[in-house]
Parts: structure tokens; C-alpha cells; sequence
């Protein structure tokens, strides 16, 4: 695969130099000016201020395996830097160029709009070729751990990472979810110089620190990519970050980032203005209009309140708009409580659409603007569901440290609808910890893009 994604990816980056001189034309174009020579060598100042900005957000960096809303945020991060550069050239050279404010603004939205067309284009080309087996990496894992496994499941279930698994190593277990044996962990030399291999993912436990040497020694020997997948799962209530002290490194566990004042206040304040914005584009005639038809068409309540649980495990009434006929059950008889289920016909026609949207959650804006939710967090759930979980899935009452969200890591990740089969609460919890874990302000920005990609694309989970 080496050479065919090496063209890939220099293509991505060489294709921006174009798109900028486009952008800038376009923008000249549009107050009606005629480029000149002038703006031939601005124009070329702008391609290397483009490339400069790129580097330091790292906006060529392989992202096959993220998720394009992860791709904007850094397109964005990147315009950001850029308007700063752009901006200080266009002063610095003011004496040279006519470079108005209006005409700066003008050249990045058009900037933005081509760049991401256009990365998202050549990102579904890839994922074509990937799909068609044109272009995959071969990888070969050691071990059989949880770690391991996961990993298997997450590149067969999502095809665009780009591997194709060959089998497994381990000395003790001979399956693994279909995955094929390939023998014994000393079996790699042989594997390795008889079969084309990219990668080799070594999935060991921490306590088989020699057989983990043994292996990267023999991937070097051969010239092969080695990645670990690290046996964290005993830190799993951490923030865990690995850096070196000297040549030794070293596990850090670190206090959870909203922890920190500054990021709480920062996460609030973008909360109010998200919340206040959708209110005055969207919420004042958008709310109306779906409460009126969900009037018209079934009879009931409009609004739908619940009590679920809250930062802290407080109690808080979570609204939503009603897509379940006026009378259903929440619980059956003995008091279990009834996730829905597909095509449950206690879900109306148009709650089936709203739910397949997430519009039935718009009226939760109101729960952010009280302060008892966010715009992005752990999902909360109905107080029965948490009373069930919270003696059976692990570490299950750690996503209430935060305050809830509309949406959230686990949702945007495909963990969503009902969770009756073993291990789906416990993987939703796994991602709400991730995200507790390891947010930043740009990671619920990209939430935010993959939940608005989702409402377009549709939830298969979701009913």
C-alpha cells in the first residue's frame, strides 16, 4: 500500500497550492477587480502563509482513520492561523497591495468552502479504493487480549482505516471473533519472511515485557511499522498520558481536563452562545412548527419530561419533544424498564422520524441555557436504566463527573438505541470516559460537525 497512499497523500498536499490561487481569484472576481502582477506575487505569498499555517496545525497529517468532522475542526484551526498570517501580510505589505478587509474575509470563505469540497472528495476516493481492496495495509496482531480484540473489531466494522488483518499470534488462544491463528508468538521471523506485511500490532499483556522486546526487535530486523496497543485497562478511571523522562517513559495520571476552572468557565460560555444562537436562527420558528405537527398528529402532550441523572447524580427533568404515544409504559410490570426497541409500536410515525434525527432532542436547549446539561456530554439516562447499570457495567457512575449533553462522543460513534445485548452499555460507557478524559474545546466541535453529518446521513441505531 506504501506507494500507492504515499501518491495519496501528495496529492492532498500538493492540490492546496491551486486551490488557494483559486480562492484568490475568485475573491478578486467577485469585487469585480482584474488581477495584475501585484496580485500574481500575493497570491504566491498566500500559497507558502497557507503551507506555513499548515504545519503548525498539522493539517497534512494522515487522517483515514478519523472521522471527517475531525478533519474540519483542523481545517478550521488552520483558516484561523491563516487569517492571522494573511492578516499581518496584508498590513506589512500595504503599501503594495489594495487588500481590504471585505476582500480578506471574502477570499477564506470561498478558501474554506473549496478546501473542504475538496478534501472531502479525495477523502471518499480513498475510502473507494480501500473499499474496492485496491489499497489496504496487511497487519498481522500478537495477542489475544481485550485490546486486540477491540481492535480487530473496529477495523473489520469500519473498512476506511485501511488494514486488512492477515491472523494473530498467541501462545494461548487460538481464536479471536473469526480472526484466523497464524500459531505461536515465535511463529512472527517465519511469518514475517514469507508474507508481505505492512504492520504488525502487538496487543501483549504489559506483564509479557520480554515476548514485546522479542517482537520489536524482530520487526525491525525486517523492516516492518510496529505499534503497541497499550494494556491501560487497570487505569481505566484515569486521564492517562505517556511522555519520557530521558529514555524511559513514563505514565502519567492527570487531574480530568474539566476539572480545571478555566476550561469549565470556557465550555459554559461556549454552551450560552451555542444555545443562544440556535434559539435566534433556528429554535424560534423550528420549535413551533414541529410542537404545532406533532399537535396535529397524534393526540398528547407536545413536551415530554423525564427524570434523569445530572452532574454529580443529580436529578434533573430532561425535556424532550414526545414521539411515543401519550400512553406508553416507561417500565413493565416488575418495574424493568422498557428501552426502545425497533419498530416498537409505542413510537408514532412522525417520532420515528424525529428520533431518527435527534430532533425529538431540541427542546434539551433549554436544559443547557438552566445549566443542568451542555451541548456536548455523556447522554443521560432515564433513572431506571441508571439503576440497572450502575451495578453492572464498569465504572459506570464516572460519566456523571460531567454535566450531561444533547449529544455526545458515544452518539456521534454509532453507540446508540437500545443496549439489551451484552457489552453495549459497557462500550457507551467506554466512550463517555474517553471523552471525559480527553476533552478539548476542539473536540466538541468536531461532535458538534459529526452530529449535523448525522442528521443528514441518518442513524441506522436510531429509533
Amino acid at each position: 500500500m506504501a506507494k500507492t497512499y504515499n501518491r495519496y497523500t501528495n496529492i492532498r498536499y500538493v492540490i492546496d497550492a491551486p486551490l488557494v490561487a483559486l480562492a484568490y481569484l475568485l475573491a478578486l472576481v467577485s469585487f469585480n477587480k482584474i488581477p495584475d502582477a501585484n496580485d500574481l506575487l500575493f497570491s504566491i505569498i498566500a500559497i507558502i502563509l497557507w503551507y506555513v499555517a499548515g504545519s503548525f496545525s498539522k493539517l497534512h497529517k494522515d487522517r483515514r482513520s478519523d472521522k471527517f468532522s475531525e478533519e474540519i475542526v483542523f481545517i478550521l484551526y488552520t483558516l484561523l492561523l491563516y487569517g492571522i498570517l494573511i492578516s499581518s501580510a496584508a498590513f506589512f505589505f500595504r503599501n503594495v497591495f489594495a487588500f481590504t478587509s471585505r476582500l480578506l474575509l471574502t477570499f477564506i470563505s470561498i478558501l474554506l468552502g473549496l478546501v473542504t469540497i475538496v478534501k472531502y472528495g479525495l477523502r471518499k476516493y480513498l475510502h473507494s479504493d480501500i473499499y474496492k481492496g485496491n489499497l489496504f495495509d496487511r497487519i498481522v496482531l500478537i495477542g489475544a487480549t481485550p485490546g486486540a480484540l477491540d481492535f480487530y473489531e473496529t477495523i473489520n466494522k469500519y473498512y476506511y482505516y485501511g488494514y486488512k488483518c492477515l491472523g494473530f499470534l498467541d501462545n494461548d488462544n487460538t481464536q479471536l471473533n473469526g480472526c484466523h491463528y497464524l500459531g505461536q508468538v515465535e511463529s512472527l521471523p517465519k511469518i514475517l519472511s514469507q508474507q508481505e506485511v505492512d504492520e504488525v500490532i502487538i496487543a501483549l499483556p504489559h506483564t509479557s515485557i520480554n515476548q514485546i522486546h522479542q517482537c520489536i526487535e524482530t520487526c525491525e530486523y525486517y523492516r516492518v511499522k510496529t505499534r503497541i496497543i497499550a494494556d491501560f485497562y487497570q487505569y481505566s478511571t484515569a486521564a492517562i498520558q505517556v511522555n519520557n523522562i530521558g529514555l524511559l517513559p513514563v505514565m502519567n495520571v492527570r487531574p480530568l481536563p474539566l476539572d480545571k476552572k478555566e476550561n469549565k468557565i470556557l465550555k459554559r460560555v461556549f454552551d450560552i452562545f451555542f444555545t443562544v444562537c440556535f434559539f435566534l436562527f433556528l429554535g424560534w420558528w423550528v420549535l413551533p412548527l414541529i410542537a404545532a405537527v406533532i399537535k396535529i398528529t397524534s393526540k398528547g402532550p407536545v413536551f415530554f419530561k423525564q427524570e434523569r441523572w445530572g452532574l454529580n447524580n443529580e436529578k434533573i427533568s430532561c425535556y424532550k419533544f414526545r414521539s411515543m404515544v401519550a400512553e406508553a409504559k416507561e417500565t413493565d410490570e416488575e418495574g424493568t424498564y422498557l428501552q426502545t426497541r425497533k419498530r416498537d409500536p409505542r413510537v408514532t410515525r412522525l417520532g420515528y422520524f424525529l428520533r431518527k434525527t435527534n430532533i425529538d432532542e431540541l427542546p434539551q436547549f433549554w436544559n443547557v441555557l438552566i445549566g443542568n446539561m451542555s451541548v456536548v456530554g455523556p447522554r443521560p439516562h432515564p433513572t431506571p436504566l441508571n439503576l440497572e447499570s450502575m451495578h453492572t457495567v464498569e465504572n459506570y457512575m464516572l460519566r456523571h463527573v460531567v454535566k450531561p449533553g444533547i449529544t455526545g462522543w458515544a452518539q456521534v460513534n454509532g453507540c446508540r438505541g437500545e443496549t439489551k445485548v451484552s457489552g453495549t452499555m459497557q462500550k457507551r460507557v467506554n466512550f463517555d470516559l474517553y471523552y471525559i478524559h480527553k476533552w478539548t474545546f476542539w473536540l466538541d466541535i468536531q461532535i458538534i460537525l459529526q452530529t449535523i453529518i448525522n442528521f443528514f446521513r441518518g442513524d441506522q441505531d436510531a429509533y
